[in-house]
């Protein structure tokens, strides 16, 4: 009876192990990470126009433009607008900048350059906007010229020169706008604008509003 008993111990260990050696693990493959290779060394990397500053801004006195040649580091930096439109560059001398784009600039330097240098790539952006304002006076918190940012409304430069005083007539609010050699009065409505209405105005560099 003792050896019976043996025999079936011993069978059961030979059974298990030989299904142990039968059953494998399941083993789910670690997945392998994505390797992602971005080119470096192809060129200079295109540069996109600040937001606040579209594509299609014309360049005007008293801006402050940054030019980029690339890989050439003697020929770029920061370049002011002259009152008569003209930036001063080394090799090319005084070039008409106001009136055009940046991108237009940016092809008419790289197309003079190319008498010096082989393939210039060479990148305009609008380091700071001066040219574009427009002047509030009267009855407001801060008198005086105001940059015009893209689709500014009357009642945001109003907001921005610090708000109307106590004293201001609300009622009475003009825009003064120099034209074809005349000046136009364009109302406003402030209290129709607090309550959404654009009117329809659209501010001009060199817009004037004013406060009674």
């Amino acid at each position: 009876m003792r050896l019976t008993v043996c025999t079936l111990v011993l069978l059961c260990l030979l059974s298990g192990g030989a299904l142990s050696a039968q059953v494998k693990p399941l083993v789910t493959p670690a997945p392998q990470a994505t390797k992602v290779v971005t080119p470096e060394g192809t060129g200079p990397a295109s540069t996109t126009p600040d937001a606040g500053i579209a594509a299609n801004y014309v360049i005007g006195p008293d801006d402050s433009l940054q030019v980029t040649v690339w890989k050439e580091p003697s020929l770029s930096g920061t370049f002011p607008v002259r009152p008569d439109g003209m930036i001063s560059l080394v090799l090319l001398g005084d070039l008409m900048a106001a009136g055009r784009t940046p991108m237009q600039l940016g092809d008419d330097i790289s197309t003079r350059l190319k008498k010096y240098i082989q393939d210039p790539n060479v990148t305009v952006l609008v380091a700071a906007v001066n040219s574009h304002r427009i002047f509030l006076v009267g009855e407001v918190q801060k008198v005086g010229p105001l940059p015009l940012s893209a689709g500014m409304t009357p009642l945001q430069a109003i907001a921005a020169a610090g708000g109307l005083t106590a004293f201001a007539n609300s009622k009475h609010i003009y825009i003064l706008r120099g034209t074809q050699g005349k000046q136009i009065k364009i109302p406003f409505n402030y209290k129709s604008a607090l309550k959404g209405d654009v009117q329809g105005i659209a501010l001009q560099s060199g817009d004037t509003i004013v406060v009674p």
